[in-house]
């Protein structure tokens, strides 16, 4: 099944207006139901769509009815689809576009130590980061044992320390930490430090708080989106002419 170039989009759980903003960027969006997404993802296959957008209320049920990649598999979440012969391809752009903000932002990760605090797949977004040349991470899961299913997903030589977040060790691992990555839930009262860098992806923690600097991600939704259409769609966008329309998506 070749895809024709001029293929609509689909749209799973986003408003008429994401359609809208997304044609006036030269593509064709089509909101399609978001429900029964299996007999949906077929659907979209038959009429030659060439892939989907998934709005985050659907990227875990998305997951169930798709071949996901490592990333999506880790997250458990999926938020771009993209249709072929062998049926619909799963990712999650968001766990890549985060290491691609990071980047950008100029942090100095090589050599640097990292934690990581989260519940389930949550975690899964930040695990890419560890690709930038960390040398030892803590992963803070709601148990020791969701911690350690990260483990074997990281870089070899990378020195991992899974913890439960309620474990009172958690402070001193923080200690040791340069960068601490919040990807869900709340930071516990006193782990923030003015030496630490956060990146927050909660959105949830006032800036500067304790005196920490934070990590600038203003980039995040625009390469997130770039990735997310060159896998539904194989065509390459500039993040940069994309941060209106990113905003617009959210």
């Amino acid at each position: 099944m070749s895809t024709p170039p001029d293929a609509p989009l689909a749209l799973i759980g986003y408003s008429p207006a994401a359609a809208r903003a997304l044609r006036t960027a030269g593509l064709i969006a089509v909101g399609v139901p978001d429900e029964n997404l299996g007999a949906v993802m077929g659907a979209c296959r038959t009429l030659r769509f060439s892939g989907a957008l998934v709005h985050e209320s659907r990227e875990v049920a998305t997951a169930g009815v798709v071949d996901p990649d490592a990333s999506a598999r880790r997250a458990g979440r999926v938020d771009a689809a993209a249709f072929t012969a062998g049926g619909a391809q799963g990712t999650y752009a968001l766990a890549d576009a985060l290491t691609d903000a990071v980047e950008a932002s100029g942090y100095a990760a090589r050599g640097a130590g990292a934690l990581l605090l989260g519940s389930g797949g949550e975690l899964a977004r930040a695990l890419p980061l560890m690709r930038l040349g960390f040398t030892s991470v803590g992963i803070a899961a709601d148990s020791v044992p969701d911690a350690e299913r990260f483990v074997r997903d990281l870089p070899a030589g990378l020195r991992a320390f899974p913890v439960s977040r309620f474990d009172p060790a958690l402070a001193s691992l923080a200690e040791r930490a340069d960068l601490i990555v919040l990807t869900g839930g709340t930071l516990p009262p006193g782990l923030l430090q003015p030496y630490h860098t956060l990146a927050d992806l909660t959105g949830r923690v006032t800036p500067g708080a304790s005196g920490a600097a934070t990590l600038n991600l203003g980039l995040l939704p625009s390469l997130r989106l770039a990735r997310q259409l060159l896998h539904a769609t194989g065509q390459r966008y500039r993040p940069e002419d994309l941060t209106e329309l990113a905003g617009g998506l959210a």
